[in-house]
This record gives structure tokens, sequence and C-alpha cells, in this order.
């Protein structure tokens, strides 16, 4: 965040409409800060919700389809073509994440040193050629080398935008935008398959089926990344679509929000140092949240990759299988958006988390207990619903706990790192050998959401907990560290409440 605050408020004078109900919010230096004019405050947040977030919903649907229409390869004829044979297919999906986990925390770094109007589109042009390319291979060891450098370049994106997001909207603002973005994960596993289907018919140039998913697919993304950065601002303070009154409002209310947690409103101007590096990695919300976020993790990512061949076990082929799974997916869309709405409403996470990972333990109960197909096709549906919306609640859930924007950063960036590391437990839930009922997988995944339940509680439990001794005083000590240098405290400042 930038420039501090001025001292007087004259400056922002335009910007106030005070009244005798409004409270005074603290600073980090302990200064009682101007509010915001309600209605100015409300434009700049739809200004935002036009320019920035449509974006960022491209970007992340174009990511999940380049990631995962490998499962819909499969069924067209991919396994086949390359002799995957035994569980070649499972170690071609794992080696995808071993860079993607390796990349996330110092990716994250550098989202505000480069410019993320500028990275995030760039790291999508890359790895469209990279999808491009995986159309084009002949062999596993070619399949294996293309994921490898695909997770190379995704790694950054889902970090980065929630820090992204973090930078232009309220903490309790910012998960309904993240599940704007976000819902276009369900939403490609229904795009995705109604798109397969099309590209599979292709025969052309020694090409037939399965290669055309790959190449048309990456095409679509790198032009889509080239076109993204032309219009994505870098911060709210070098956005050319606000007017100066209403940048110096997007920069104040950051400002206000972070209650303490900061003295600088514009995220360009902070400093990069390993304070607040510590800072996130020894934290307790850091630490519930990450293995949290691993546990909701192995269900997405199975149920992404493997949903076709789950409907596919279930007696429909090929084309229909690959049309069954938008449904599904279609719920998870209105699902994710209906949550994330609804948490920002009543601005807490955790408990919504719990419901939503019931919802889908329902689901995989349905796909075990039952042996009819509608049953077990239905158990879908409670699954998507359940896990999609839960993934950005998490990620939310931690980022409206962390301040300032490098401990942010690196928090963000760690959860993603511990969380993906389910990934080589997903891509080993669904085995061959395990068809038709899959029991391993589905049990393995009813195991996780009921340890997210678990985590959601704790963490719940925890925020409550420090939120009553601040509201006492009990840590109003942490004023004097420092030399009584405030700023340093981030979420630690005794004005900072955690979100439940």
């Amino acid at each position: 965040m930038a420039s501090p605050l001025p001292e007087k408020a004259d400056s922002y004078s335009h910007l106030e409409k005070v009244s005798s109900s409004d409270s005074p919010v603290i600073g980090g230096r302990g200064e009682e800060l101007p509010p915001i004019d309600p209605a100015l405050d409300a434009r700049i947040t739809q200004i935002f919700d036009r320019r920035v977030v449509p974006w960022l919903f491209g970007l992340w649907l174009l990511a999940f389809i380049d990631r995962s229409n490998i499962g819909n390869a499969k069924i067209d004829g991919l396994v086949d073509d390359l002799k995957l044979v035994g569980t070649k297919y499972n170690v071609a999906l794992t080696v995808f994440y071993v860079p993607y986990i390796l990349i996330d925390v110092p990716s994250n770094w550098f989202v505000k040193r480069v410019g993320a109007g500028f990275y995030l589109p760039g790291l999508v042009i890359v790895w469209g050629v990279v999808g491009m390319c995986i159309g084009f291979v002949k062999s596993y060891s070619g399949l294996i080398a293309a994921r490898f450098f695909l997770g190379l370049c995704e790694g950054g994106l889902l970090g980065g935008m929630i820090l992204y997001l973090s930078m232009f909207y309220r903490r309790h603002q910012v998960l309904f935008r993240m599940g704007l973005f976000y819902c276009a994960a369900p939403l490609s596993g229904a795009f995705g398959g109604l798109l397969a289907t099309g590209l599979a018919e292709i025969k052309h140039g020694g090409y037939n089926g399965w290669p055309w998913i790959f190449i048309v697919e990456g095409i679509i993304t790198i032009l889509f990344g080239i076109l993204t950065m032309f219009f994505l601002p870098h911060t709210p303070g070098s956005t050319k679509f606000l007017t100066p009154e209403q940048r110096d409002g997007a920069l104040a209310r950051m400002k206000l929000d972070a209650h303490g947690a900061t003295t600088i409103s514009d995220v360009k101007q902070e400093r990069f140092d390993w304070k607040s590096v510590r800072m996130a990695v020894f934290n307790v919300n850091s630490i519930l949240c990450s293995l949290n976020f691993f546990a909701i993790i192995t269900p997405i990512y199975s149920f992404s990759l493997f949903l076709p061949t789950i409907i596919s076990a279930l007696g429909y082929k090929q084309v229909k299988a690959q049309l069954f799974t938008v449904p599904p997916n279609m719920l998870g869309f209105f699902a994710v958006l209906f949550c994330t709405w609804l948490s920002d409403r009543i601005k807490m996470r955790g408990p919504i988390m719990i419901v939503t990972c019931s919802i889908a333990i329902v689901g995989y109960v349905m796909l075990l207990a039952s042996e009819k197909a509608t049953i077990q096709y239905g158990g879908t549906f409670l699954i998507a619903a359940g896990i999609f919306p839960s993934s950005p609640m998490v990620m939310g859930w931690l980022a409206n706990n962390l301040a300032p924007h490098y401990t942010r950063a690196t928090g963000v960036g760690l959860q993603i790192c511990i969380a993906n590391c389910a990934a080589f437990i997903a891509t080993f839930t669904y085995l061959t050998k395990d068809a038709p009922r899959f029991v391993a997988g589905h049990s393995i995944n009813i195991g996780m959401l009921a340890w997210s339940i678990a985590l959601s509680v704790m963490t719940v439990l925890y925020c409550t907990w420090e939120n009553k001794k601040r509201e006492r005083g009990e840590r109003d000590e942490r004023l004097l560290e420092d030399g009584g240098k405030q700023e340093l405290l981030g979420y630690r400042h005794p004005s900072f409440r955690y979100t439940i």
C-alpha cells in the first residue's frame, strides 16, 4: 500500500461524510483516520468489479481448462496413443504439481515488483504455449516434460490473483470477488467438457481427436493473455480509469480497513523484509488454514481430473461421459457464487466451510453406498456443490487474517504450496484397478473432508479466543514493542480483528 495518509484530514476532506454514529478508525501510528463517503466507496467497488474481476475470471477459467483437459483427452484416446500403461497416466498428472508447489511463495513476492498487470497475464501466455505443445507430443517422456513446464508456469497464478484482489478490496469484500473468479473452476469442467467433445472430432494433419483439445485451447489461452495485459492495472494507485478523487478514496479505504496493521495505503510503496516472511510462517492461522486447504484440495483435484473417468465407470461412454460432466460442474459454479456472497455478507468463513464439507461427504457416501448409476451420478452434484465453494473460502480466510502485503503474500503462497502437496494423493486416488466402484478413492476423500471440518472448528475457536483477548486489552502491550513502532505489528496490532 503506499504513502501514509497526511496527519491533517483536510487533504481527504472530499472523502469524508462524518456522522455522530461513525466510530473512529485507528491507524498504524495510533492516529484517527477520516471515514470515507459511503457513496464514493460503493462507486469505487463497482468500478473495480467491472474493470478487474472479469479479467481474473477469464484467466482462472483458462487455467483450470488447461490443467484438467488431460482428463477429457484420456477418454478420447490419449492413453492408447501414448501407451500409458499402469500408473503412467497418474505420474503424468502428478509431475505437474512438483514445480507448481515450489514456485508459489517466490512468485507472490514478484507480483508487486514486476507489476501484476504484466506478471499475471505473462504467466498465462507462457503456459498457453506449453499447453498447446502438449497436443504435439508423441511419447510418454514428452508428455511428462510438457506437464512439468505447464506446472511451472501455472504455479504463481492462484496466489497472485488472491494477493492482487487484496490490494483492491476490503477484507470483507474480497471473498465474493474471489468467488466471482473462482467459479470459473467448476465452469471449466462444464465448458471444457463441451469444448472437448467438439474438438475431439477434428482429424487433420495426422493429428486425430485428443491433440486438438490441447492445440486449440492453448491458442485461446495465448490470445486471452495478450489481451489481458493491455487492460489489467497493477495497483489501485496506478489505475488510469479512476478519477483523482476515486484514486485517493481507493487508497484511503485500504488503510482504514487495515485497522492498524499497516501505515501504508498504497501497496506500491511497501518494501520487502524478512520479518514479514517470519510473521506469515510462524502463525497459527497460516498453519491451520494451510492444512485445511490441503484437505480440501484432495477431493477438488481428484474430482476435476477424474470426473469423466468416474462417469464412464457408471456405464456412459466417450461423448455421453463428456456431456454428463457438465451439470454437476454447473451446480458447483452457482454454489461458489452463493457461498462466497453469503460469507462476505455475514463476515464469516469457518461456519460455511463446515456446512459445505458436510454436503460433499454426503455426496461421496452416495457413490459408495449405492450401486444405482442414477443415485451415484446424483452424488457427484453434492460433491461439486460442497468442495468448490470450500476452496476460495479457506484461501480468503487466511488472506483476511494476514497483514501487511508481504506477510499476506508469503502466507497465501505458503498455503497454496502446502495445499498442492495433496495433488500427490489426489492423482493416485482413482486407479484403473479400482474401477468401477473406486471405494478407496471415495473413502480417502471422505476422510479429508472430515479433517477439513475439524480444522475449521479449531480455527474458529482460536480466532474467537484471540479476538476476545484483544477486546479486553490483553494484547495492548504490543504497542510498546520495537520502540512503539506500531506499523511493524501487522496482524498482531491490538485493533486488528480476525475473521472467523
